[in-house]
């Protein structure tokens, strides 16, 4: 058998004189240890107790402590709820809401704080705490042989009352508080703190427990403030902190597409500290803050008409609210009243399952809210265990009585006082199992439930080694054994243990709880009321990238909107704009701008335009890039089509005159306009009148390649027939006399050879053209918006000059003979015909430069075109339609006489 100070070692654990001593005693050791260097440790340890004694009866004359076999404060009565053990787990719990604000006058002390509503989901917390209590007493493995004992208070959601909470846990006394003596009438040692739930009340108990070294192990409280183990070094939580809760809460902003929000905290630590965070990462996110106000905690009214305005006049429709259920809810009463709807409402999780705000009747303010849920667990039992709870059971529970009281309408008979007839009584026999809703989501109970284990967890880890301890050096047994609550602290640190929801419990270095959040929406019960509904996870210990999942088909928003509600300061602009900020405006407020010729935007919102490719032009929308319309001079379009068949046509003229010149090559008329030339010229008119067809169609390499040196070859014979017959008219003309030597010149081969020199010319700058740069097929994409051109790069402009000067060369010569040689008698009045065309060819080639430099795309094709036909035309009209009209309306002009003058000359005599 075990002794039973190894069963229980804390018995006289943490009262031990060295450290429940009043705090003038303490200052005996440090003022008398100059005394023991010079004195020794042993007359030192005398005159200490000595000493301590003295200090006892001082204390106790002037403040009323009595001396009973040791020094003791006398016990005084305080409110809570107290049942012992052999150590004791204090807990600090919100009972009670609505605190009770007096009229101070400075002239009297200010009264204790009240509170007058009793909060049923803390009744849940408290019975949470009592189960796992119950289970740990019961339980063969964790502390065995031990009594875990309870002693409640009631906070009163207020840090000065949670102080005064802390200090009957230390001290026993909330009247007459004295640090660092406790006066229990047992020496029941304190194992640790559980509470409080809000961050305000924590960081004042993390203040005050910090000092004594006792672990404090809230279960609701998130402030980030409180991660900081340089200021609060004895400070746990079974809840994750506000630092991943506001990273959670930016990305929940950014998912929904919401950047216009609007930001409202409480004015206490954990509202401050939360709402800072919020906006940095919102900020960090891109999106932009529209108003960021305070719920002022110490104003009766906290400051709800102010806030309501605010949010009433701001176009944010995303509202993130950092605060508890108590301190939100007069703004909440206030915005019904001023009917305030369709916000969309963003809950930190200290107000996210809150049941002050969750009622039928804020519906229509808060309907559709989202928010954050500390994640919910499971507790077998629990259910069971809460239907069970009877005040005839447990008489100590005070909190029990109350809850009864409200629940069934009754009252308690309590000595001294008189209850009236009307009056209904409790008689113990009524049963919670008929009024209790299931509890299927536990979340804040859940945290109160894993919060006992873990200091019972801790406490089991020292006794454990205490044991080994002892067991190795029995006679270290032999001495009672001390505990100090810095001991059950630095086990608290290192707590690693499994739930039986098989979920793991630890703490960082922080003393932190691994971030898990469920997020939840607003939603209304099929039998009315309102029910916080999962529609996502937020795990902070995830992979990137995996931390964040949300249902957005179960989520029901506000108003009965199925689409995501908008919260932006500007409307969105769509593919094809961007946005341009405004001056003096967050950057969220912008204008939206169409994006600048060739550029498109692809998505909403875009902040910049892009450049399409070079072979693609934007859509009328300006949202996607298409492939160029590719312009070229085509057989199909109407200007094609009219000029394939005009050409086509006009071919056909000369041949036709070629055919009446043939039929009538015997007369007179034909013969002597050099018939063989002629029949050349019309030839090749026709030739020039067909090569037009080549400028026509998609450019294809050997068209490309042909077109122009076709088109300069057929014009230099051409011409260079015009010249020969023009020459040859002034060769006649002088080589009239018998002896004359130019006779030699009117044969047939000089007017060849001028032919051929002026086509070999022309042959030879092709050739070097086509050997040197040939034109090749070019896609031009800058000359025209939107169009790729399709044309025949002529690879070098000199030779297409120089092969086009030529022939302006050639017409030239041809003009100025004939020019020259107009004045000749009738009979050779070709020269006067020949004048007048290449007039006209000149005329329309010089006019043809600056339209073909002018011209873009398919016009500059159908410009040359036009210069081919026309000039084709002036040659045939001025040359042949004066012989073709003798041919066949004045046959009688078709003489010899005719020709030679002698009609004329026998017409005068």
């Amino acid at each position: 058998m075990v002794p039973r100070h190894l069963q229980s070692p804390y018995l006289n654990t943490l009262d031990s004189p060295s450290h429940h001593r009043p705090w003038k005693a303490m200052l005996v050791p440090i003022l008398l240890k100059p005394v023991k260097l010079l004195c020794g440790a042993i007359f030192y340890q005398r005159l200490t107790q000595g000493l301590l004694v003295l200090v006892c009866l001082l204390i106790q004359g002037a403040g009323g402590v009595v001396v009973d076999q040791g020094c003791k404060i006398q016990e005084t009565n305080s409110s809570g709820f107290y049942r012992d053990g052999d150590i004791v787990i204090g807990g600090i719990f919100p009972v009670h809401v609505y605190r009770t604000y007096h009229e101070l006058s400075f002239k009297n002390p200010p009264p204790p704080v009240t509170c007058n509503t009793f909060v049923y989901l803390t009744f849940q917390w408290l019975q949470s705490l009592l189960l796992a209590i119950t289970e740990i007493n019961n339980s063969p493995n964790l502390l065995p042989n031990l009594t875990l004992g309870v002693h409640l208070s009631d906070s009163c959601a207020s840090p000065g009352k949670a102080l005064d909470g802390a200090n009957w846990l230390l001290t026993g006394s909330v009247q007459s508080t004295i640090p660092n003596f406790r006066c229990h009438r047992k020496s029941t040692p304190l194992g640790g703190v559980i509470g409080d739930s809000s961050s305000a009340s924590s960081l004042s108990l993390a203040s005050l427990l910090g000092v004594f070294h006792y672990p404090q192990i809230s279960y609701f409280s998130t402030s980030s403030v409180l991660s900081d183990k340089t200021q609060f070094p004895s400070f746990f939580r079974t809840v994750p902190s506000d630092t991943f809760q506001s990273r959670g809460l930016a990305q929940l902003v950014a998912f929904f597409g919401w950047t216009w929000v609007g930001l409202m905290a409480e004015d206490t630590d954990y509202g401050l500290e939360g709402i800072r965070a919020t906006k940095k990462e919102i900020l960090k996110s891109g999106a932009c803050v529209a108003f960021t106000e305070y719920i002022l905690t110490s104003r009766l009214d906290r400051n709800a008409p102010h806030l309501s305005k605010v949010i009433a006049d701001s176009n944010a429709t995303a509202i993130v609210v950092f605060s508890s259920g108590s301190n939100l809810l007069p703004v909440v009463e206030e915005l019904l009243r001023g009917n305030i709807t369709g916000k969309i409402w963003i809950a930190s999780e200290s107000w996210s399952t809150s049941g002050l705000v969750a009622k039928e009747k804020y519906w229509g303010i808060l309907q559709g809210t989202i928010g954050f849920a500390l994640h919910s667990g499971k507790i077998a039992g629990f259910q069971e265990f809460l239907a069970a709870c009877n005040p005839s059971k447990t008489p100590d529970d005070i909190y029990l009585k109350e809850f009864w009281e409200i629940n069934f309408g009754c009252k308690w008979e309590k000595t001294g006082v008189v209850l009236s007839n009307d009056t209904r009584r409790c008689t113990g026999q009524e049963s919670l199992a008929s009024t209790l809703s299931g509890i299927s989501v536990l979340r804040v109970i859940y945290s109160v439930y894993i919060a006992v284990y873990t200091l019972a967890w801790a406490l089991d880890d020292i006794i454990n080694q205490r044991l080994k301890d002892c067991l190795a050096t029995p006679e270290k047994c032999k001495k009672p054994l001390t505990y100090h609550p810095w001991e059950i602290l630095r086990s608290t640190r290192s707590v690693h243990f499994t739930t039986t929801d098989d979920r793991e419990i630890y703490f960082d270095s922080n003393g932190d709880f691994p971030a898990l959040y469920d997020i939840v929406n607003w939603q209304p019960r099929p039998q009315g009321g309102v029910q916080q509904v999962k529609v996502g996870s937020y795990d902070g210990s995830a992979k990137h990238g995996n931390q964040f999942m949300v249902n957005t088909s179960a989520i029901q928003w506000t108003q009965k909107q199925k689409q995501i509600p908008a919260s932006t300061c500007s409307h969105s602009c769509p593919p094809g704009f961007r946005k341009v900020t405004l001056p003096g405006k967050p950057v969220c407020c912008y204008q939206c701008v169409q994006c600048p010729l060739g550029d498109i935007s692809n998505k909403t919102d875009s902040i910049d335009c892009m450049r399409c490719p070079l072979d693609q032009w934007p859509n009328v929308l300006q949202d996607q890039c298409l492939p160029k319309d590719i312009e070229f001079l085509s057989f199909e379009e109407p200007l094609g089509t009219t000029l394939v068949v005009t050409s086509i046509t006009s071919s056909a003229v000369p041949v036709a005159l070629l055919g009446l010149y043939i039929h009538y090559k015997t007369t007179p008329i034909v013969r002597a306009n050099n018939y063989s030339i002629s029949c050349l010229l019309l030839l090749s008119i026709s030739l020039c009148f067909l090569c037009s067809l080549m400028f026509i169609g998609y450019p294809e390499p050997k068209k490309c390649l042909l077109r122009q040196v076709a088109f300069g070859l057929v014009f230099s014979l051409c011409v260079s027939c015009v010249l020969a017959k023009t020459l040859i008219v002034v060769i006649a003309f002088k080589a009239t006399k018998p002896d004359s030597s130019l006779r030699k010149w009117t044969g047939a081969k000089p007017s060849y050879f001028v032919i051929g020199l002026g086509v070999f010319i022309q042959l030879c700058v092709c050739v070097m053209w086509l050997s040197l740069s040939p034109p090749f097929p070019d896609h031009e994409v800058f000359s025209q918006p939107g169009v790729v051109i399709a044309n025949c790069n002529e690879g070098s402009p000199i030779a297409f000059w120089c092969m086009l000067g030529y022939l302006g060369f050639l017409a030239t010569i041809s003009f100025v003979i004939a020019f020259l040689a107009r004045r000749l008698p009738d009979s050779f009045n070709e020269a006067k015909f020949i004048t007048f065309s290449m007039l006209a060819f000149l005329s329309v080639w010089l006019s043809f430069i600056p339209a073909y430099l002018s011209a873009r795309g398919k016009y500059t094709s159908a410009m040359e075109i036009f210069a081919i036909l026309t000039s084709s035309w002036a040659l045939v009209i001025c040359i042949f339609m004066p012989k073709v009209f003798i041919i066949l309306f004045r046959p009688e002009l078709n003489t010899k006489d005719n020709l030679m003058g002698k009609a004329k000359i026998n017409n005068q005599k």
